[in-house]
């Protein structure tokens, strides 16, 4: 976790001292030169989550789970809006639809089954977009803050990527580093306009961890093909210790991710807390202005 307590101007002046001394680590001078394609670096991910309750009857219970669409545009001079949408909460597996029916089919949702308060509904709210607070309009990335042409300047070296990634770590007073950066490097394939040679070395230094495997070809949800990455995430040494399996799928022709999806066992059991599954519908550059999200 990211100490709270260190002060943002200074990860803002260790943010560029990182990323300009990326050159020194041997970032190819041509990188810094690549211009931007577009108005706005653009990414419109889909975003399923499990609900941690339970509904329905005893003797039919089922689960939920609950859709967003999250909307993020930066200006290579750093402002920033973002905007999102909830899409309705539906049942998560065909077992759990059957059960849903027999209660009736609701369309919204007040109490889980252990008497908790929810508000859930099957139909899809209000989207919305708005600009990024004041003091956060640079590209945020490892708990720094960049301008456009740092971002640039990110090493295109798998191994000097990663040795940035840890200083950046430092910076913050992360306390797991190698944990920190295996969850940072995937950021680097959707989050932040990075040139092509970053985002490779990227998609590299994520088949250089421990646990990595590329495990054939797969498709997305929306039909689109890439390769398939697993991450292993065993737990720890206690029995029953929580554990992640990771499944990226990354368009390895334009080296950016199109999905992710998390899988978490807490005591030899799927665990909702540490499951969810995402989508980038877009990444990339437009010219099309904010807007927030149509109605699906």
């Amino acid at each position: 976790m990211t100490s709270t307590t260190t002060p943002a101007r200074r990860l803002i002046i260790l943010g560029v001292a990182l990323a300009a001394g990326a050159a020194v680590l041997g970032t190819p001078a041509a990188v810094a030169a690549t211009p931007p394609e577009g108005a706005y670096w653009h990414t419109r991910t889909l975003m399923t989550e499990p609900h941690p309750g339970r509904f329905g009857t005893r003797a039919h219970p089922y689960s939920l789970v609950e859709r967003f669409v999250g909307v993020r545009w930066n200006a290579p001079d750093g402002r920033a809006w973002y905007g999102g949408q909830r899409l309705g909460t539906l049942p998560k597996t065909a077992a759990d639809r059957k059960a849903w029916r027999r209660d009736g089919s609701p369309s919204t949702w007040s109490e889980s089954l252990d008497g908790k308060t929810v508000k859930l509904s099957t139909k899809p709210g209000r989207g919305s977009v708005s600009p990024a607070l004041k003091g956060h309009d640079q590209f945020e990335f490892a708990g720094q803050r960049l301008t456009y042409d740092e971002v640039q300047r990110l090493p295109a070296d798998p191994a000097e990527l990663k040795a940035w990634l840890m200083k950046a770590g430092q910076v913050g007073r992360e306390m797991d580093l190698s944990a920190w950066v295996e969850e940072t490097l995937p950021l680097l394939l959707h989050e932040i306009p990075a040139p092509k040679q970053v985002r490779a070395a990227a998609y590299q230094a994520l088949l250089s961890l421990p646990g990595a495997r590329v495990d054939g070809e797969a498709k997305d949800e929306l039909g689109r093909s890439g390769a398939a990455l697993v991450i292993d995430r065993p737990g720890g040494k206690a029995k029953g210790a929580p554990s992640t399996r990771v499944r990226m799928i990354v368009d390895t022709g334009r080296m950016v991710l199109l999905a992710v999806d998390q899988l978490g066992t807490s005591g030899g059991r799927a665990s909702a807390e540490w499951s969810y599954r995402k989508t980038l519908a877009e990444v990339g550059w437009t010219d099309a202005p904010p807007a927030a999200p149509a109605q699906p």
